[in-house]
């Protein structure tokens, strides 16, 4: 195990809070006031009809280019549990184990370019990881923290022959998405992180707009106090 978490374990160091809340932003909806002089028959019955005013709306995280990359304190993610992963860990594979795990709390996915590996964390906790693609020479993906700014779950490239790209969750302006793909030894991609559709299914699932993803290039998380399993 000790050999999985050097290799293979997650990949980022986070200061999320303060990142993602400069980030989101929420828009406050004021409701004017009723100036009329109303009759206070009149008024009650108005006030009892009235809707609940809706709750905020998060603004949209502003999108980054690919090299806009923003920087991330890498002591501020403490983690608590990494998933226990026995056996070699190829291409196509992956692990998903919510169980143990909080059903609430802040969602951080991190991605290491040189493990070529993906991981998935709800409030610390370790709940998903998989073997990636990631992009060619010529095309190489990102590195920094970006968050997801859009999230479309049947979608085709506009610049790559409408090339599938299911469950696909845009991290930069200029077409970075983390979606779905065949994952085999020996593939690449234009810069996206492919993983297995399966995953990308599930992951899909549990983000939202906003959510960070840091990508690194052989950066790791201080992992020495988790909990494996």
């Amino acid at each position: 195990m000790a050999g999985f978490l050097k290799r293979f374990g997650p990949t980022l160091a986070i200061g999320g809070v303060v990142a993602l809340t400069a980030l989101v932003v929420a828009v406050s909806i004021d409701r004017q006031a009723f100036e009329g002089k109303a009759a206070p028959e009149t008024a009650a019955a108005d006030n009892a009809a009235s809707p609940p005013a809706p709750p905020p709306v998060p603004a949209k995280p502003a999108e980054l280019r690919s090299d806009q990359g923003m920087t991330v304190d890498p002591n501020a993610l403490r983690v608590k549990r990494v998933l226990k992963i026995d056996g070699p860990f190829r291409h196509g594979d992956f692990a998903w184990d919510e169980k143990g795990a909080p059903t609430t709390g802040r969602v951080i996915v991190t991605v290491d370019l040189r493990a070529q590996t993906l991981s998935v964390f709800r409030d610390g906790y370790e709940i998903g990881a998989a073997v990636i693609l990631y992009g060619a020479t010529d095309k190489p993906s990102p590195k920094g923290a970006f968050p997801i700014t859009q999230k479309i779950a049947d979608y085709y490239s506009r610049t790559y022959d409408n090339a599938p790209m299911p469950f696909a969750q845009r991290l930069t302006s200029d077409g970075v998405f983390i979606h779905g793909s065949d994952v085999q030894w020996g593939r690449g991609t234009h810069g996206c992180i492919g993983v297995p559709k399966a995953f990308a299914e599930k992951l899909f699932g549990v983000t939202k707009v906003g959510d960070l993803v840091v990508i690194t290039d052989g950066k790791m998380l201080d992992v020495s106090k988790a909990q494996v399993g």
